[in-house]
């Protein structure tokens, strides 16, 4: 019997722009943050206080121990999102992780792997462009076929977000920061999700052109790109052809054109249209829009130098991801929260994000050799990762788990 269940506890871990958001979408959603973990522990009691948080600490198992939390939310820097993942899965509790999930391939491995253990536990990766009604509007034409065969892909994206802060970690690239890593993956994600084509070889440039501002000179240097741009051919014959340029000074802006053999489609922020290619003398239709502004009350958690440049679509994303995730948790079957029913149906994977650092790592050595370089293939032996969405089973099942039938193999072709 279908019954609606109390949302459970969310502990955060970060205390960042993002985790300062995504706090306030889940407490305005009926959601309970139980306790926030931060690197510095003064950062987490500022934030704790101000967002009227319970517990702070800055020990991780502080947080995955507490007994309140059920749902760890990973909102900070890359370097420390996998090792937090793979522990909160370990333990049984479900995730939802920012891309990119570590520093490289074999980080963003290890957590799938550990994901891969309890099947039924939800473990998902935040690409909130996948929400965006006109991102979900252009797959689903794209599958009908509106546009034919899918030939060309071209993405753009360009803004002036201020980098002109104290250093940290996204001035070095070494430690995950940069332009491609922190927004670049949400485009490569968004491409692969709209047209179902994944990349097989790439060629990439990183660029860093501002490398002191008047609050990081001296020694300090960003090695973090702020520009880059690269091609890639995919598995079923398109061509994709991406820019990202953080040095145009305004709002944050993008483009995602697909050009097929019979019409293209272009998502231009947040506006999706369509147009055939019979001849020039037809103006493009409409099809579907985003909200165009920032959610309401959202700006308020934000110093004010920083709401002026929020990225919206990531926001608007953002906020539809936690429409469905409310949605995806609210009810339970048998006494079991039943998760997966459709409400996060376009929700990333951590097998999406590991084919997105095996993109991202081949762009980032493309850049160094100055050559095509070839994309890592994960094949998967097993494509049932248990869609029964059944997250309270996991501990209870633990030691079935590594059956041959929740087995995953990956090899890299």
């Amino acid at each position: 019997m279908d019954q609606e269940v109390q949302l459970p506890g969310v502990g955060i871990f970060g205390t960042g722009l993002t985790a300062r958001a995504i706090i306030y979408l889940l407490q305005t959603h009926g959601f309970k943050v139980e306790a926030i973990w931060g690197k510095i522990e003064d950062d987490a009691k500022i934030l704790a206080e101000e967002l009227n948080i319970p517990f702070y600490t800055c020990r991780i198992e502080d947080v995955l121990l507490n007994s309140q939390v059920e749902l760890a939310c990973i909102k900070c820097p890359p370097f420390l999102q996998s090792q937090i993942a793979v522990k909160t899965l370990r333990i049984g509790k479900m995730v939802l992780c920012d891309s990119p999930a570590g520093l490289g391939f074999s980080d963003a491995k290890r957590v799938l792997d550990a994901a891969q253990y309890y099947p039924s536990l939800m473990a998902l990766i935040t690409y909130y462009l996948r929400f965006l009604p006109t991102f979900m509007e252009m797959k689903k034409r794209i599958s009908e076929g509106y546009i034919g065969d899918v030939q060309v892909i071209e993405v753009r994206v360009h803004c002036g977000l201020s980098i002109d802060v104290h250093f940290n970690w996204f001035h070095d690239q070494r430690i995950g920061g940069g332009f491609l890593t922190n927004f670049g993956t949400h485009f490569i994600d968004i491409v692969s999700f709209v047209t179902g084509q994944k990349a097989k070889k790439v060629h990439g440039f990183l660029k860093t052109f501002q490398r002191q501002t008047d609050k990081v000179s001296g020694f300090r240097e960003i090695t973090s790109d702020d520009f880059c741009t690269f091609q890639m051919q995919m598995d079923k014959g398109a061509y994709c052809d991406c820019t990202l340029n953080n040095n145009v000074p305004g709002k944050f802006t993008y483009e995602v054109l697909v050009l097929g053999s019979k019409a293209y489609l272009q998502a231009k922020d947040g506006f999706l249209y369509g147009k055939t290619c019979k001849g020039p003398d037809e103006g493009m239709e409409l099809l579907q829009e985003d909200t165009q502004e920032i959610p309401k009350g959202l700006e308020s958690v934000f110093p004010e130098d920083i709401a002026k440049q929020l990225p919206t679509p990531f926001l608007v994303g953002m906020t539809k991801f936690v429409d469905s995730l409310k949605e995806a948790l609210k009810k339970k079957i048998g006494g079991r929260i039943m998760w997966n029913d459709g409400h996060l149906s376009s929700a990333a994977t951590f097998e999406d994000t590991l084919y997105v650092q095996s993109v991202l790592e081949s762009v980032c050595r493309s850049s160094r050799t100055s050559v095509w370089e070839q994309v890592e293939t994960i094949v998967n032996s097993n494509t049932d990762t248990g869609s029964s969405g059944d997250s309270s089973s996991a501990t209870s099942n633990g030691n079935n788990s590594t059956t041959s039938s929740n087995s995953t193999n990956l090899m890299v072709v």
